[in-house]
């Protein structure tokens, strides 16, 4: 672990200089998790809660209205914007009662940790909610929403807020 603090001073410095950049570019270019990176953001961009949380978070996400669902591999990137549905537990999973748009199946018990995360991206204010298993990998990624003039919908703004603040803190992301 020790062998990593030059690695990770690395990412701070270069992540306090330009913050906006690709999340995952970074983490391939130093061999970390997403997560880890994630963690070397300037003070105050995000707070980590227990993954634990993960069913409670996703319900009141699906109260919100249309948000950007974010699939980040290193093959793919995959969008899709409109209202998360809700879901139910069963068989090991939470299960998207999408219907038409979003579905599928998440293993909820394989996230760690959710991090509330407000940064700049390629320089536009973003607020998202992301979702790590216990490697420090993105499960996804959610976005506040975008209105017509692609200003942070403030209705989404006021939730996530209020949403972050819900659960006690694990520390900053």
């Amino acid at each position: 672990m020790n062998d990593m603090v030059p690695v990770l001073n690395r990412v701070r410095e270069e992540l306090a200089e330009k913050p906006d950049g690709v999340l995952e570019a970074v983490a391939s270019a130093h061999g970390l998790s997403l997560q880890r990176v994630v963690e070397c953001l300037p003070a105050g961009m995000g707070k980590r809660i227990a993954g634990a949380h993960f069913i409670d978070v996703m319900q009141d996400i699906a109260g919100w209205g249309d948000i950007t669902f974010i699939v980040h591999t290193k093959d793919a990137i995959v969008e899709y914007e409109g209202p998360l549905p809700g879901g139910t537990v069963g068989h090991g999973f939470y299960n998207l009662k999408g219907g038409n748009g979003l579905s599928g199946h998440l293993r909820a018990g394989n996230c760690h940790a959710i991090v509330f995360l407000r940064r700049p991206f390629m320089g536009v204010e973003t607020m998202s909610v992301q979702f790590f298993n216990a490697d420090g990998e993105a499960m996804f990624k959610i976005f506040v929403g975008r209105d017509k003039e692609r200003k942070l919908k403030a209705d989404q703004v006021e939730r996530f807020t209020a949403l972050a603040a819900k659960f006690g803190s694990d520390g900053e992301a």
